[in-house]
């Protein structure tokens, strides 16, 4: 989730572009750059690190001039370095572009440009559209045609901004897909773009914002907006009002809200350049394992804390499901102490958002210690926990800003979903039909949670209902088991109310005696292989006067009888079910907290990583 600013106009743009990369630093903070079009040359200055860096070296090496473009990048493709920071020039020097999103064909793109005499001097996805763009360039000498040619033939969600030397009178940006918002602001003889309106708010409140398949040429007086199939589009303008603080957040109220709605963005962003759509095939190539090895796997250990642990308890269910290899789930804190039978035949799989959580640290270290193989999924690339790994996948939902973890939970359960597919093809246990069908069902996702978000509204209305409560029990069972944790400990962290998670057929031994009229019961209850069970739970919750919130799939006619309230949600694949499950817990647990005044994002006493033990 990288941060773009653009600038054209008669002020100098090299203060302006980097002033909106400050306020976007909060999107990526691997390295920055800036690009301005300096008496008729593109000159660039970049480097690792924080916009502070950056702005050390332009004050070194000055920029001046009216047409900037620049980015801080949340690294996907490529270490975050110098070489691999944004902008991306071209082989002539002629055009430069900045991105947000993961090129997903680019290995097929680079091959083809390399073979044509393309010469790449980073390791990033987006080096292939820059010199896609000069190719046809070179061929239509319009840099909007070249942009809308290069756009046909890259996969993926993008959001770019592109200048040339040879148009200087210009910016074009395009959006494709859900890869992070592109908002471009008019001023009196200026336009400004960016990623996200804290970049631009101080320069102009009148935004309008590309939708996806759009693309926008931008001069200084004006813009001219059309499909990317040419159509012409009247741009909508609105007047934001918003001060700085709350434009970070765009048009939601805090960043938890704004995370929780990521979740169809970032759900396709952990996907992205890890499918093979010519066969189906899931590529993880950054786990750095063969065929054979995966064959000598025995046993794999997950280990993480809080909510990163309820991922791993489904992702256990996924990976012996789909790879039939032995899986267990340690809590971190617990996992060295415990002298857990470790041999080389098994892997350590560390799980966690900040990849520095001290106890998930400790736990590889401990697996290190007596032979294991270390893998890690994590959020913040270059971590210790990646650094400190053999083999990674990094989750790519960009930076997570509210403490209690949302999008970074879901995230990884695609992740461990398609960990166990990619195992499974290694071993050899899979179909090539079997394949098929289970990575068409992960290509649902996004869909389902945008569906289930949609439902917000609703979900809201349930919470007012139930913000007084001081007691909840919640209750899954099978792969669901652990959203019942999860959707728990949600309320705990940013609500405060006293709420267990519980295995719904442990109910009746212990629970069951604390259900009253005072005590709500909210039961996960998709139609799956447990459906009938978790009927049987809710008609004993009821019979002991306790008030029934259910999670229900779309069409079901049986739990509206039975429950008090419902939250549904559509028709969904049952491996893959924890993902929009936890969606409406989510919200829940948020709409309460708000409706409560509490302070979402920086709830009390907690901190968004524990590197202490």
């Amino acid at each position: 989730m990288c941060g773009i600013v653009a600038y054209i106009g008669g002020q100098n743009a090299t203060p302006i572009v980097l002033g909106g990369l400050k306020k976007l630093e909060y999107r990526g903070y691997d390295s920055a750059g800036i690009a301005v079009l300096q008496n008729g040359k593109i000159e660039i200055r970049r480097d690792a690190g924080k916009i502070d860096h950056l702005e050390t070296i332009i004050t070194q090496e000055p920029l001046k001039g009216n047409l900037g473009i620049g980015h801080t990048r949340w690294a996907t493709h490529g270490a975050p370095n110098m070489q691999n920071a944004h902008p991306h020039i071209s082989s002539n020097g002629e055009i430069v572009i900045v991105h947000n999103g993961i090129v997903e064909n680019y290995l097929s793109l680079r091959e083809e440009l390399s073979a044509e005499g393309a010469v790449f001097r980073s390791e990033t996805d987006t080096e292939t559209i820059v010199l896609l763009i000069e190719h046809y360039y070179a061929v239509t000498q319009d840099l909007l045609r070249a942009v809308q040619e290069t756009l046909k033939r890259i996969k993926g969600a993008h959001g770019i901004v592109v200048m040339s030397s040879r148009e200087p009178d210009k910016l074009v940006a395009a959006r494709l897909g859900n890869a992070g918002g592109i908002a471009i602001g008019r001023g009196n003889g200026e336009m400004f773009i960016a990623s996200d309106l804290p970049a631009i708010v101080e320069h102009t409140h009148d935004i309008t914002f590309l939708d996806s398949e759009q693309i926008a040429v931008v001069q200084k007086d004006g813009l001219t907006l059309q499909t990317l199939a040419g159509k012409p589009i009247e741009p909508v303008w609105n007047h934001i009002a918003w001060d700085p603080v709350s434009a970070e957040k765009g048009r939601y109220r805090h960043f938890m809200q704004k995370e929780i709605h990521e979740q169809v963005r970032s759900l396709s962003d952990t996907m992205v350049g890890r499918i093979d759509f010519d066969d189906y095939r899931i590529m993880l190539p950054d786990l750095h394992i063969t065929a054979d090895e995966a064959q000598h796997i025995r046993k794999i250990f997950i280990t993480a804390c809080g909510t990163a642990y309820h991922a791993g308890l489904v992702g256990k269910i996924l990976i012996e499901q789909i790879a039939h290899i032995p899986v267990e789930v340690m809590v971190a804190s617990e996992f060295r102490y415990l002298d857990p039978i470790i041999d080389e035949g098994t892997v350590v799989l560390a799980i966690s958002q900040s990849g520095e959580t001290a106890d998930t640290l400790a736990a590889m270290e401990e697996g290190r210690r007596k032979g294991a193989k270390l893998w890690s999924i994590v959020n913040a690339i270059g971590s210790q926990a990646m650094r400190g790994a053999d083999g990674s996948i990094s989750m790519q939902v960009g930076p997570e800003i509210g403490v209690a973890s949302t999008k970074a939970f879901t995230a990884p359960i695609l992740d461990l979903y398609m960990l166990a597919v990619y195992l499974a093809d290694l071993r050899g246990d899979l179909t090539d039909e079997k394949r098929h069908e289970l990575v068409q069902d992960l290509l649902k996702v996004p869909t389902l949670a945008q569906k289930t978000l949609a439902r917000e509204g609703e979900v809201k209305k349930i919470a007012a209902k139930f913000k007084d409560i001081r007691n909840i029990l919640y209750l899954g069972r099978g792969i669901n088991m652990p959203i019942a944790y999860e959707g728990a400990l949600k309320l705990k962290e940013i609500s405060y109310i006293h709420a267990e998670g519980y295995p719904a057929g442990e109910m009746k031994h212990g629970p069951i005696a604390l259900i009253d009229q005072e005590l709500p019961v909210l039961v996960i209850a998709p139609k799956d292989k447990w459906y009938e069970k978790m009927i049987s739970q809710i008609e004993q919750a009821k019979a002991r006067g306790g008030k029934v919130i259910a999670i229900a799939t779309e069409g079901d006619t049986l739990i509206p009888e039975l429950a008090n309230e419902v939250m549904w949600i559509p028709e969904t694949p049952w491996l893959l079910s924890p993902v929009i499950t936890s969606i409406p817990l989510q919200l829940f647990a948020y709409h309460i907290a708000t409706l409560l005044g509490l302070d979402v994002d920086q709830p009390r006493n907690l901190a968004k990583s524990v590197t202490v033990e």
